[in-house]
């Protein structure tokens, strides 16, 4: 069995956007690219990730949810830096996916996608960003999970902080409790909506007021105090505000495209012992899959 032959690139993601936890995420450009062939032997190439190379690889694992990977041969290159909230697995399982999808045309509608990558991932706002790009807004169509989009407004930019050590996802949530406090949670209602608004109208003083959180940041504090410092400070470098990426420990400073190169000269002058910087757009688009 050879021949047919399928190529995805999926987008890195940001989720839990400042007060939106769980429920906002943006695509990112930064790639996962995957290529599936029929060699008739299966095989793993992750061309240099530390990753595993067998169908313990969770973009093999989502790919057979749908089908069986006998005969195949997976190669797996990414961008995205695994374990530092910039949605590296999201990628793996809708790569997957649609790889399966594609491969053997079995038309799986958007939706349907995102219901499969949720079930795998846990959460549905990193898979509706790589699915969709642009910003998400997620929640529940009945027992199923929904993904509202729309375009990054322009003029708005982003810098992403990247440490060189990692946080795990399962650590992030432990540090988040059963219940909040009142106060808190209508804060961080206010404030996403002020976020969701400045977003749709592309007025970045709104977007600056609605990045404030109470709720899941502050919680997860000791896990990347060097981050949180740098989020504090945000402001003070010429920035719209900062939020942590997912479960962090990557910082995602936001500015207006005028004021970037300035926020990422402060930045590497700030980070150059401990984190990488670099300019990381907001991305419209979602998981694509070319004609080879």
């Amino acid at each position: 069995m050879t021949g047919r032959r399928r190529l995805v690139r999926v987008p890195a993601s940001s989720a839990n956007l400042g007060p939106g936890y769980d429920v906002m995420a943006a695509a990112m450009a930064l790639q996962m690219e995957v290529e599936v062939e029929e060699t008739g032997e299966f095989s793993v190439d992750a061309e240099g990730l530390h990753i595993p190379a067998g169908r313990d690889n969770l973009v093999v694992r989502a790919f057979e949810t749908l089908h069986s990977a006998d005969g195949l041969r997976f190669r797996i290159s990414s961008e995205i830096p695994p374990a530092r909230g910039l949605g590296s697995s999201a990628a793996a399982i809708v790569a997957g996916l649609a790889a399966a999808d594609h491969l053997y045309e079995l038309a799986l509608s958007p939706q349907e996608l995102l219901v499969r990558a949720a079930e795998l991932e846990g959460h549905p706002d990193n898979v509706a960003a790589a699915i969709h790009g642009g910003f998400v807004i997620c929640g529940e169509d009945g027992a199923a999970p929904a993904a509202a989009r729309f375009d990054p407004p322009e003029g708005l930019e982003a810098v992403a902080v990247i440490p060189a050590e990692e946080v795990a996802t399962d650590a992030a949530r432990e540090a988040m409790p059963d219940q909040v406090p009142l106060a808190d949670a209508v804060s961080n209602v206010s404030a996403a909506a002020l976020l969701v608004l400045g977003l749709q109208q592309a007025d970045l003083h709104l977007v600056s007021r609605g990045l404030r959180d109470r709720i899941h940041q502050p919680r997860r504090r000791e896990l990347y105090p060097r981050s949180m410092e740098l989020l504090e400070a945000a402001p003070e470098l010429g920035a719209l505000g900062a939020t942590i990426s997912g479960a962090g420990p990557t910082l995602l400073v936001w500015t207006t495209w005028q004021d970037t190169g300035k926020v990422v000269e402060e930045l590497e002058r700030r980070c150059a012992d401990w984190a990488e910087v670099r300019r990381l757009p907001f991305t419209p688009h979602g998981v694509d899959v070319p004609e080879l």
